[in-house]
């Protein structure tokens, strides 16, 4: 039997760990303001996740970042190119004042739109935001992690799990340079 989407993604919600309540969580509407603008980004990404092959491809490419809605949305734009090809990436990331979390979504040229929206925030000068995806034809948790954030650099992980959230695999890691 096949839980419903919307159960699913209930049950998940319920599982991220949450620093504060919205009613005293800090307004995190400015926390992408360090990325606007153009960035260097070299870009490793695993070829086979979750199978226990540990082999990796590089890309490397310009990256920008515009702020939309007086920075309550903001618009990335990758263009990264390495021995495997070449990545056209966007992210849209949106802010809701009311639960003060950012969602964050993704398309690329090659597959379309991601299908469930990245939903987190930002604390102690790292962001972390997860979802669930199917991968391979099984229900896996997503999680990106940015951090080391500097006005000249940042980095950017993306991980899978497949055991429930008790073990990362990071499978695309993103360093960004000014």
């Amino acid at each position: 039997m096949q839980i419903p989407r919307f159960i699913a993604t209930f049950l998940f919600a319920m599982t991220i760990p949450m620093a504060a309540t919205p009613a005293n969580a800090p307004d995190g509407s400015k926390d992408f303001d360090f990325e606007f603008g153009e960035w260097h980004l070299q870009l490793k990404r695993r070829l086979d996740p979750l199978t226990g092959s540990d082999r990796w491809v590089e890309y490397q490419g310009p990256s920008i970042v515009r702020k939309v809605w007086d920075g309550k949305a903001n618009l990335g734009e990758i263009d990264v190119s390495g021995a495997a090809g070449r990545i056209q990436g966007l992210s849209l990331r949106v802010y809701n004042p009311q639960s003060r979390q950012w969602s964050i979504v993704y398309a690329n040229s090659a597959g379309g739109l991601s299908p469930t929206p990245m939903i987190g925030g930002f604390r102690n000068g790292r962001g972390e935001f997860y979802n669930q995806e199917t991968y391979r034809d099984r229900a896996i948790f997503v999680r990106f992690v940015f951090s080391d954030i500097t006005a000249k650099s940042f980095r950017l992980e993306q991980a899978f799990s497949d055991d429930g959230g008790k073990t990362w695999e990071a499978n695309w890691i993103a360093s960004f340079t000014r």
